[in-house]
This record gives C-alpha cells, sequence and structure tokens, in this order.
C-alpha cells in the first residue's frame, strides 16, 4: 500500500523524539504524503494540532508510530472501533515490532511513500472479566493477558479450563497467556517458547510456578481459555499490554479468545522474524 495520508504519534519522553517528528514530516511532505500528528507528539516539535490517537486511527492510512514496542501497544490500546495498519520506527531499546531504528528514518519514509513493505496480521486477543454480581468487562490486546499476585510476597492458586475442559491448577506468582506476538514479551522471560507470528497459537505460561511439572501449554488461537482465582485470600490482579492492573477478585472468571480484529503491523519484505529473533536476542551461531 501507498498512503496519502499518515498519522505520526512518538513516545514524547524519547530523546531526539522531536527532532524526527519534525524530519518525517519534511521528508513526507518533499513526497507529497499529507501527516497528521497527535497532540502531545505536536506540542513535542512545536506544532498544532488537536487530533487524539483515536481520530488519527480513523483520518490516517497509515500509523507511524515512534518509539518502541511499548509505545505501539499503547498506540493500540487508544484506538476504538477502526484498527488502522501501524509502521513503528524504533526508539526505545528493543523494538520486535518496529521496522526500523531512528537513523534510518529516511529509508522508513521511502519504504512507506513506494509501498515496499508488508503487513502481518497480528492476532488480537479479546479479554473479558465476568465479575460474581454477574457485571462484565472486556478489552482487547496484542501481546498477552498476565494474572498476577499483589504486593503480598506469596503464591496464588488459579484454575485453568480450555474449552470448558480442566487444564490444572496453578500455584504460582501468576500467569501468562500470550499471542505469538507476545511470546517475545512476558511469556519469554517466564520461561516460554518463542512462537512464529502467524503460528495460529496461543501459549499459557505460569510465573515460577510451585510444581516444576507445571510448564508452558500451547493451545489453538480457536480456544477459549478461562481462569479463576483459587482462594479467596489472594489478592489477584489482571493486567493487559503492561496497563494499569484490573482488581480480580474471587469467584470472578477470567476467559481468553481471539478477537474479531487484527492488528496489520508493518515488516519489511527482505527482514525474516527469525532474523529479528536473532537480531533482538543477540544470539549467534555456535562457536565450536
Amino acid at each position: 500500500m501507498s498512503p496519502k495520508t499518515v498519522g505520526l504519534i512518538a513516545h514524547t519522553g524519547k530523546p531526539g523524539a522531536a527532532e524526527l517528528v519534525r524530519q518525517l514530516q519534511s521528508e513526507f511532505e518533499l513526497a507529497k504524503v499529507e501527516v497528521r500528528l497527535e497532540k502531545a507528539t505536536a506540542e513535542l516539535a512545536g506544532l498544532q494540532s488537536k487530533r487524539t490517537v483515536a481520530q488519527l486511527g480513523a483520518e490516517a492510512d497509515l500509523l507511524v508510530v515512534l518509539g518502541g514496542d511499548g509505545t505501539i501497544l499503547n498506540v493500540l490500546s487508544g484506538l476504538e472501533d477502526t484498527i488502522k495498519p501501524i509502521f513503528g520506527i524504533n526508539i526505545g531499546s528493543l523494538g520486535f515490532l518496529t521496522c526500523l531504528n531512528s537513523s534510518a528514518y529516511q529509508e522508513a519514509v521511502q519504504s512507506i511513500v513506494t509501498g515496499k513493505f508488508a503487513l502481518s496480521e497480528r492476532v488480537l486477543i479479546h479479554v473479558e472479566i465476568t465479575r460474581r454480581d454477574g457485571t462484565r468487562q472486556s478489552w482487547r490486546a496484542l501481546n498477552d493477558a498476565v494474572i498476577s499476585r499483589g504486593e503480598i510476597s506469596r503464591l496464588i492458586r488459579l484454575r485453568v479450563r480450555v474449552n470448558g475442559a480442566p487444564l490444572t491448577e496453578f500455584n504460582a506468582d501468576g500467569l501468562v497467556v500470550a499471542t505469538p506476538t507476545g511470546s517475545t514479551a512476558y511469556s519469554l522471560s517466564a520461561g516460554g517458547p518463542i512462537l512464529e507470528p502467524l503460528s495460529g497459537v496461543f501459549v499459557i505460561t505460569p510465573i515460577c510456578p510451585h510444581v516444576l511439572t507445571n510448564r508452558s501449554v500451547i493451545v489453538g488461537d480457536d480456544s477459549v481459555i478461562e481462569i479463576e482465582p483459587g482462594d479467596p485470600d489472594d489478592p489477584v490482579y489482571l493486567t493487559l499490554d503492561g496497563r494499569d492492573p484490573v482488581p480480580l477478585d474471587y469467584g470472578s472468571t477470567v476467559a481468553i479468545r481471539r478477537a474479531k480484529e487484527v492488528l496489520p503491523l508493518a515488516v519489511l519484505p527482505d527482514l525474516s522474524f527469525f532474523s529479528v529473533v536473532r537480531q533482538k536476542l543477540k544470539w549467534s551461531g555456535s562457536t565450536i
């Protein structure tokens, strides 16, 4: 795709973000591509705009996000019904979801203007809490749903079902349910496997399990995963993509399933997922 209008959103706390915004705007204008800025991004660069992330999502053909993976997750959470393709430029520390580093901003503009990028349709999860009184809350997320303990340093018990069938009761610090995209985030730190982005599965990974036989479980992304706190005295919280935790009271159920929407994430056609993994995790070949 060759977008006619791009929305520009930056992590305003990153060094060099203001200059990068101005450079990108100049490059896009030279290429006759209209640029619209998110409000805080415009203020950072000394420009004017009152647009929210949701408004940019409705107006732009492509969202160019400057930051790291966390910035892209924050932008996704700010979008409403319309999810537009996201092209990430990394000024963060890791950047599994970004295409290029900030030093290659001219290459990024050329890739966008000429349409020389592909869109990887990343699965999102729909997460719903059903409380004891029957009330419900729901959200969507790209990376993961994490159920973890509060400030008290003790294990929590979590009962898990998959498609209505009991899996087990985990006795652990918590549990991560990750998409393939999220498999390189918290789930990986907790000992989970790396999943290829289009593998069509979810992974359930316990955090510091008390029982050594409790390990990651991979299920199809057509599954419904249900999780319930197992002890009324344990403070338990739900966190989605690193956002603010939501208290989960005893008697509530968290249901996690594939969302109807997907995120079209820009990727460079000559850079494979496994090349990105090798680069970001600093893997090198055997020295033997």
